[in-house]
């Protein structure tokens, strides 16, 4: 019987149909000539059909892998493989989800050596005609005017004399599909560090080497911008600390840093122990009621309390309640992420912006979050002028902790439009980050029991069952890489995006202004040559004593909250509350992936979030109790003082010991027992009183010889004991 279906899309297998195409770098879907007759009809738009292709057998199912067809309008076929599971002895299998994963993977091996193959054969490669190059040349040499050589030159590019950047092609659709950065690696592992990525008229520059994105965030970061990233957040966070650039982003970034000083970090651990503590709560109540739990939202519910509290002193209490201004956050970061994605900005054409449901829907939610912000400042600013301020630099108000109020009372000149802004960049870039580490950090240790043990152990000797405190940060080694590894792996965001200000030169290719650049985290982050099993998680590739992983140390191969002067500001505020959370969590419950819960797979946001959510099964943990070591003092006969035994040779003498007590106190008790027996009959055959009497005081007497013998082979036994521990 069929017991199950995993469906992923596939490379095909078949590179001979539609070579050359350029919507194939993403979507490598072959077309095919003729539909057969025995489709289905899943939707208004398209339609299906199943082919049995080729199955695999393991020692308990059998795995087919079918190829799905979907016939559009447009005329064109497409094909994905399909996997469905039976087991073959025609009952439910075991382990179907062991047995499906490790098929996928083959599956999936299998589909980047093909499409490796096809990049490195040249297919998406660009291969200019050199025909503009041949006229340039030719009308110089007959004296054209220097403006239409330079017209040519910035349509062919840079100079020949430079060597080019090596240029693939790819369709806008397939950033629909599947998360962009994945074929990205695949691409970057046969064009290099850098490269073009062309869509249509459209390229970027696509960067995965160390020692050009140093020189972009770091070297030379005043001749690049946010570019595209600054035009898709502008709606949100106007000029924000994120997207806004030069004097602008040089007087918010020196008013903000000083808020997140050590003081203000220490009493955030605080509120991430209570916002974490109410997350708990959550949890035994749903272990309680035997409920799986979807903890991808909940940890985005969790983190977004915390911001609320951090950075503007507003409880949004999300974890209990769904309130106006809650759908209003969520809806305004959704419509942040659906157009980091969006080929074509539908946003900005004037009709459809006024008439579109889902903008109208968006102007609401950012009117409703607006006026909430305003009336926070206004509040703010009276209670700042009303108290008997003493500022200074780890200046906290002890009632209103917030960023907003160390802003406020630092005398920050500005209008209530820009501290909107940067409100609104810190809750939006602080809640979506720290939620999509968290999920990914769960959704590893769910994988590795080994390293979950290790993580609640710490814990466990570190915490024990209280809150954590600042001084618990630099013990918690082995969570904090724990989270450094889920960073390396799983990176938010997995791009940092940059557009080039003036003509530069990266590495040995010249670029010109005006280029947009994608720094691929993702690929820094896994890339064969910097990193041992790149794609293991393994928290211990870095010493527990050794220093924190950064960009520094790590010469620019790993960047968890990006680098150079830009890097984010709010690093060690995520770190800290990251910890709290995963800590408080670990020790309180065990994690695993819900029987029957969807696979877990990546969609590109402006984070990696889940297709489908983190669906757990969450269970309180039993701990062992704890049996402290036997270290005892006992009388040295040789030295003839206290000396302190080996703990494990003390029990076995003890242990010894007590045995031969208890063996002849044994045999009292069995003699006493005889004796009652003998009272018992005595009294039940009718005897007179005269031998009721004899028979209790034989039994009494009995009675205390046991008691006294008991006591004297007690005695000899402790004695004995003594003697042989002092001969040790």
């Amino acid at each position: 019987m069929l017991s199950g279906q995993l469906t992923r899309l596939l490379s095909p297998v078949s590179s001979a149909q539609g070579r050359g195409n350029a919507q194939e770098i993403f979507s490598v879907r072959p077309t095919i000539e003729n539909p057969p007759t025995n489709w289905i009809n899943p939707g208004a738009d398209s339609f299906l059909f199943t082919v049995d292709s080729d199955s695999y057998v393991s020692s308990n199912f059998r795995f087919f892998q079918s190829f799905e067809f979907s016939f559009g309008f447009a005329g064109t076929y497409r094909r994905r493989p399909v996997i469905r599971c039976s087991s073959l002895n025609g009952g439910e299998p075991e382990s179907v989800d062991k047995e499906a994963e490790s098929v996928q993977r083959l599956l999936e091996e299998k589909r980047r050596a093909e499409l490796s193959a096809r990049i490195a054969s040249g297919e998406f490669t660009v291969q200019r005609s050199g025909f503009i190059s041949l006229l340039r040349n030719g009308l110089s040499k007959f004296g054209a005017p220097g403006g239409m050589l330079e017209l040519l030159s910035q349509w062919t590019g840079p100079r020949e004399d430079y060597p080019k950047i090596p240029e693939a092609k790819g369709a806008i659709r397939a950033i629909r599909t599947e998360p962009f950065f994945i074929p990205l690696y695949e691409l970057y592992l046969t064009y290099g560090g850098i490269f073009r990525l062309t869509f249509g008229p459209k390229s970027f520059l696509i960067v995965s080497d160390p020692s050009i994105a140093k020189h972009i965030l770091r070297d030379n970061s005043k001749f690049y911008s946010k570019g595209i990233l600054a035009e898709i957040l502008e709606f949100v966070m106007g000029k924000g600390l994120i997207p806004a650039d030069g004097e602008i982003w040089r007087v918010r970034r020196r008013a903000i840093v000083p808020a997140l000083h050590q003081k203000y970090v220490a009493a955030m651990i605080s509120l991430f122990g209570q916002a974490t503590d109410r997350l708990c709560q959550k949890l035994d109540e749903a272990d309680s009621n035997g409920e799986d739990v979807e903890m991808e939202s909940l940890f985005s519910r969790v983190t977004l309390d915390i911001i609320g509290k951090a950075v503007f002193n507003y409880d949004f209490d999300s974890l209990t309640n769904d309130t106006g201004i809650v759908e209003a956050v969520y809806t305004v970061l959704r419509e942040a992420e659906d157009r980091s994605v969006q080929p074509i900005p539908f946003w900005e054409i004037p009709i459809w912006k006024d008439i579109s449901p889902k903008q109208k829907k968006v102007k609401e939610s950012l009117k409703l979050i607006n006026e909430i912000l305003d009336n926070l400042i206004a509040i703010c600013k009276r209670m700042v002028e009303e108290e008997e301020l003493q500022f200074h630099e780890d200046y906290i108000n002890e009632q209103d902790p917030s960023i907003l109020h160390f802003l406020l009372a630092s005398g920050d000149d500005v209008s209530s439009k820009q501290l909107r802004d940067d409100l609104m960049t810190m809750l939006i870039a602080g809640h979506e980050t720290s939620a999509a580490v968290l999920t990914w950090t769960f959704f590893l240790l769910s994988k590795e029991p080994s390293v979950m043990s290790k993580l609640q152990n710490e814990v466990d000797s570190v915490l024990g069952d209280r809150f954590p405190t600042i001084e618990d940060m630099k013990k918690l080694k082995y969570t904090t890489r724990v989270i450094n590894e889920s960073l390396r792996l799983y990176p938010q965001p997995p791009v940092l995006i940059r557009r080039s200000l003036e003509d530069d030169m990266l590495g040995k290719y010249p670029i010109r202004r005006g280029e947009d650049i994608f720094i691929s985290v993702w690929n820094l982050h896994r890339c064969p040559k910097h990193w041992e099993d790149a794609d293991k998680f393994n928290p211990e590739r870095w010493p527990l004593d050794g220093p924190n992983p950064n960009e520094t140390n790590q010469n620019f191969s790993y960047l968890p909250f990006g680098g150079g002067p830009r890097k984010c500001v709010g690093d060690m505020f995520a770190s800290f509350e990251i910890i709290v959370a995963v800590a408080m969590l670990v020790r309180r419950f065990n994690f695993e992936v819900a029987l029957g819960a969807p696979r877990v797979q990546m969609t590109t946001g402006a984070t990696i979030h889940t297709t489908e959510g983190l669906n757990m099964r969450v269970t309180r943990r039993i701990k062992p109790p704890i049996i402290p070591e036997l270290e005892m003092p006992v009388l040295n006969g040789n030295s003839g003082g206290l000396s302190v035994v080996e703990p494990e040779l003390a029990q076995r003498v003890i242990h010894d010991h007590v045995e031969v007590a208890a063996g002849h106190l044994s045999i009292c008790l069995s003699i006493w027992v005889e004796l009652a027996a003998y009272w018992f009959v005595v009294c039940t055959v009718g005897v007179s009183p005269l031998g009721w009497l004899f028979a209790g005081v034989v039994v009494c007497g009995g009675g205390y010889l046991v008691c006294v013998g008991g006591c004297q082979f007690g005695e000899a036994a402790v004695g004995g004991c003594g003697g042989r521990l002092s001969k040790i």
